[in-house]
């Protein structure tokens, strides 16, 4: 009888391994739900404000934001992740007279983003991953700052959405099997042409490459 138990025990052991080993990292069929804080960080380029002031382009400033993304792994290395969030990013004026009024317009970005990654080491506890993929940035409730519209009287704002590619690069870390620590980084190819209606100066379009670094850091779980 003796004999047995630590037979017995050295059986489930067995066993039971196999499910342990199976419950760590990721797999085929799993959905990553992740939270992150993000900072979007603009690497701007723009055309002129206006003709009569040509060189006067113009910065746009960083935002930080919560998000939620989802990732599904169609196989151990394969997923295909999908973020969802929206900040609101403000473009000034530089040098000479539009840089003098500050604050030109501001405007809420929406920017759904879809990449292919694959996955270093889908059963380790910390698991490295690059991506690419496409963008569509949806810009919304475009506004004129008040300095603007006391220089030139009412103006409205409108500004192109935007297709194009990003990359990506980021680890998961474990906390316990389940949960863990993530932080990423996305390059997003997004451009825009700003179309600004002025009473004073009529219409005016400037081009704007926004291209942003998106740091991210936050928890996630697997589903």
């Amino acid at each position: 009888m003796k004999g047995l138990i630590p037979a017995s025990l050295l059986a489930a052991t067995v066993l039971v391994a196999p499910a342990a080993a199976q419950d760590t990292g990721i797999a085929a069929g799993d959905v990553l739900l992740r939270v992150r804080g993000i900072v979007v960080a603009p690497n701007e380029d723009s055309s002129s404000i206006m003709p009569a002031f040509p060189g006067e382009g113009v910065s746009v400033d960083n935002s930080v934001m919560p998000e939620i993304d989802f990732t599904y792994m169609a196989t151990d290395n394969i997923g295909f992740e999908l973020i969802a969030s929206t900040t609101k990013h403000s473009a000034s004026g530089v040098t000479g007279t539009t840089g003098s009024l500050g604050e030109l317009a501001s405007t809420w970005v929406l920017p759904p983003t879809l990449t292919a990654q694959y996955h270093f080491n889908p059963k380790g506890a910390i698991r490295p991953y690059v991506g690419a993929g496409v963008n569509y940035t949806i810009f919304w409730n475009e506004e004129a700052s008040d300095s603007l519209e006391a220089a030139v009287g009412p103006t409205t704002v409108k500004m192109d959405d935007s297709f194009g590619w990003a990359v990506q690069a980021g680890i998961d870390i474990d906390i316990t099997p389940t949960v863990f620590l993530n932080l990423d980084v996305k390059y997003i190819d997004m451009d825009t042409t700003a179309h600004i209606d002025t009473t004073a100066a009529g219409m005016q379009n400037v081009d704007i490459d926004l291209d942003p670094l998106v740091f991210g850091i936050g928890v996630g779980i697997r589903l």
